[in-house]
Formats: structure tokens, C-alpha cells, sequence
């Protein structure tokens, strides 16, 4: 059975915000680099879902969290019924406790 990847609101805004922020302070190529980079690691969960670490912050959550990590950020997300949610996009250099917000 084919699996789909879906991005939540809060993730594709942490994306424009990584994209923005990169574009302005460092140039518009590296920007693109840095999102590709995250958009790209993803695609491994298509054919294995389980790849990344148990997200061991989000322990008390129902939710079987899990994370692949690009450069500074944690890519936190679930998967349910060959649905694979992207829940949140995590800049690692900020507080981990900060991560229990999402």
C-alpha cells in the first residue's frame, strides 16, 4: 500500500519561516538549498516509515512520535494507516523542552 506524506499547517509555516528568514540574512540560493534539503530528507519515509528515532519528548503524547533530523532541525513527525504526518519542523539550536509545544 502506497504512503502518503502530508504536511501540517505548523510545518509548512516553519518551512516559509526557515525559507524567509535564510533569504534575507544569508541569499535566496541558500535559502532554497536549506528547505530542499528538509523537503528532501523526508522522501525516505515513503519506503520506510520507520526510519527515523522515537521523539522521546513526545512520550506522553497518544502518538507514536518520531524524527529525522537535516542539518539543525528535527523533523517531527507520526505515521497512522500509511498516512505520514509532518507535525513540526524543529530548529535543534532552541531549547528542547521547547519542542513539547507542538
Amino acid at each position: 500500500m502506497e504512503i502518503r506524506i502530508e504536511w501540517s499547517e505548523l510545518s509548512e509555516r516553519q518551512l516559509q519561516d526557515i525559507f524567509d528568514y535564510y533569504s534575507l540574512e544569508v541569499s535566496l540560493k541558500i535559502a532554497r538549498k536549506i528547505v530542499n534539503q528538509i523537503i528532501d530528507r523526508v522522501s525516505i519515509l515513503e519506503s520506510n516509515p520507520l526510519a527515523g528515532a522515537k521523539e522521546e519528548l513526545l512520550s506522553d503524547y497518544p502518538e507514536d512520535y518520531r524524527y529525522l533530523v537535516e542539518s539543525n532541525y528535527k523533523i517531527i513527525y507520526w505515521e497512522k494507516e500509511n498516512l505520514i504526518t509532518i507535525t513540526s519542523v524543529f530548529d535543534c539550536r532552541q531549547n528542547p523542552t521547547k519542542i513539547k509545544k507542538i
